[in-house]
């Protein structure tokens, strides 16, 4: 497989999304980390309807920690695995207050060690609260860049790898969100808009559409 251009690539993507970013709605790294969590399994859109008026009652590890697991369901039921995702929400309060000063760590190790919280959602995290050059390889990052060949892999570890390997340095802090955003637009997963994407001709899917809506 021939792998495409990423100078190119990244070029293109930027011209049709100059400044991306996440969709999920949040006010500062801790609203950012509970609704990462939330997403696992679940759409940004989803996520936002159930987090603003939590979020806007709730800003601090302190305060979700005192609304408890019971209450918290309340505010999350529409969500899937939301039993699960309560408890492991309100966990990750507690450490934070006891053990960080009610602070989100900027620490892959101390993120990956909240109940919850796995590398993909630090990765998230970290780019996009902190400004770290990580890539959380979800669904859509892992099709995008398995079908044009930027960065081919059998697995997310392995796909994020060899991303950070070939993403130019000047495109690699927003990465993440040029792929996702494309993944989830334009090469979606069962009939990709080709006639409509701007890195067409440099993909190697070779099951290419030129469906453009």
């Amino acid at each position: 497989m021939t792998v495409p251009d990423p100078h190119t690539l990244f070029a293109r993507l930027k011209a049709v999304i100059p400044a991306p970013t996440t969709e999920l709605e949040y006010e500062n790294p801790f609203q950012l980390l509970v609704a990462v969590m939330l997403s696992a399994q679940a759409t940004d859109v989803s996520v936002n309807k159930a987090t603003r008026p939590l979020f806007a009652k709730y800003k601090t590890p302190a305060d979700l920690r005192r609304l408890g697991v019971k209450r918290l369901k309340n505010y999350i039921r529409t969500i899937g695995l939301y039993n699960t995702k309560a408890e492991n929400v309100i966990r990750t309060c507690d450490i934070l207050v006891r053990e960080h000063g009610g602070q989100v760590p900027e620490d892959r190790a101390a993120l990956e060690a909240l109940p919850g919280v796995g590398r993909k959602t630090a990765n998230v995290v970290l780019n996009t609260a902190f400004g770290h050059p990580t890539i959380a390889v979800d669904t859509h990052i892992f099709r995008v860049s398995n079908r044009t060949g930027l960065a081919p892999g059998k697995d997310v570890l392995a796909v994020e790898q060899r991303l950070l390997e070939v993403v130019p340095e000047a495109y690699l802090q927003d990465a993440h969100h040029w792929l996702i955003l494309h993944g989830r637009y334009t090469c979606i997963a069962r009939k990709p808009r080709c006639g409509s994407c701007a890195i067409s001709d440099l993909c190697q899917f070779p099951e290419k559409t030129e469906i453009a809506n």
